[in-house]
């Protein structure tokens, strides 16, 4: 039987990374599971929210950024 566990999500005043899709700022990082971490802008991390949901273990969102998996 598999267990999946909620990925642990803070809220910070602002991010510095560029979103791994686009380049664009980003809004959301996320540590993966597996080792390492993505960052995505608001539009991607709103796009691919269910994704992130089921491979991040932590999970950074900027301060005034709404997202669909929250």
């Amino acid at each position: 039987m598999t267990t999946l566990l909620s990925p642990e999500i803070d809220t910070v005043g602002e991010l510095t990374e560029r979103c791994d899709r686009c380049g664009a700022a980003a809004r959301l990082e996320v540590e993966l599971a597996s080792g390492g971490d993505l960052a995505f802008c608001g539009h991607h991390a709103n796009r691919y929210d269910a994704d992130i949901l089921r491979i991040g273990s932590k999970i950074r969102i900027e301060e005034g950024f709404s997202w669909a998996g929250k």
